[in-house]
Formats: C-alpha cells, sequence, structure tokens
C-alpha cells in the first residue's frame, strides 16, 4: 500500500472515532475519575474508570476538544478495557513515549490498538499534547483514587 493511501486510512481511522466515539459516556459510580484540561487549546478530557480486583472493568470519558484529542481518548478506552490496572498504566507509558518518538517493540504497541496510529503525531508538535491528554488522565485517574482536576 503506497504511503498516500496509508495516511489516508490513518484519517479515516482517527475521524471515524472522533464521529463515532467508543466508550464516550461518563460513569456515576466510577472508583477513580480524573479530569485533565489543554489550557492552550483547550481541550478538556474526563476519564471515568471503575477499577474491580485490580481489573479496568469499565471505562468512560467526556469532554470536548479537537478531533484528536477525542479520538485518541475513544482509541484509548477500547484499548484497556479489560486490562489489569498494571497493564493499562505501562500502555499509557508507551504512548506516551511513543508520541514524544521513543521506540517501542511492535508487541508493545499492538497492544495499543488502534491508538498505535497516532505514532505519526509526533511529526506535528504542537499536536502531541491532543493526543496523549486522555491517556495522561488515564494515568492520574489509576494512580490517585480520588476526584480532581490538572492542567497538562
Amino acid at each position: 500500500m503506497g504511503l498516500s493511501k496509508l495516511n489516508g486510512l490513518y484519517r479515516e481511522v482517527i475521524l471515524d472515532h472522533a464521529n463515532h466515539p467508543h466508550n464516550k459516556h461518563d460513569i456515576a459510580d466510577a472508583t477513580n475519575k480524573m479530569t485533565v484540561h489543554n489550557p492552550t487549546c483547550g481541550d478538556t478530557i474526563n476519564v471515568a474508570v471503575d477499577v474491580k480486583d485490580g481489573r479496568i472493568e469499565n471505562i468512560g470519558y467526556t469532554g470536548s476538544g479537537c478531533t484528536i484529542s477525542q479520538a485518541s481518548a475513544s482509541m484509548m478506552t477500547e484499548a484497556v478495557k479489560g486490562k489489569t490496572v498494571e497493564a493499562a498504566l505501562a500502555m499509557a507509558k508507551t504512548f506516551s513515549d511513543m508520541a514524544i518518538g521513543k521506540q517501542h517493540s511492535q508487541a508493545d504497541l499492538d497492544q495499543l490498538g488502534d491508538a498505535q496510529i497516532l505514532t505519526s503525531i509526533m511529526e506535528f508538535p504542537a499536536r502531541i499534547k491532543c493526543a496523549t491528554i486522555s491517556w495522561w488522565a488515564l494515568q492520574r485517574a489509576l494512580l490517585k483514587n480520588d476526584d480532581e482536576e490538572e492542567k497538562q
């Protein structure tokens, strides 16, 4: 497949997640919640995670922002649902590393599901925070067991 066709496919996947988001809902009785706001561009992501026996039983997000932030949040929820907290934290680290150009094994990238296509975002430094905001919110939600807001 040619590079332009591959880039077109990636754009289609991103637009599909942004226009038809997966898990875009709040979880009122979630065990862990976090809101992260990027004042630079105005993206806000609220992540709600329901953890049972060390595993992500349910996850949802709400908020607003650009296509990249919304698509990334949708991809993130799909990738981590059903995973252990430790696996989800490792995936968040892989994604953050990937976004700034650090290399990871293909097996690590495959764990990210559709989100691995956002590797091309590192070509646009201004969009890195857009892509990582939901992963940052997930990480903060899982590491803290209280509802608070942070700025990225």
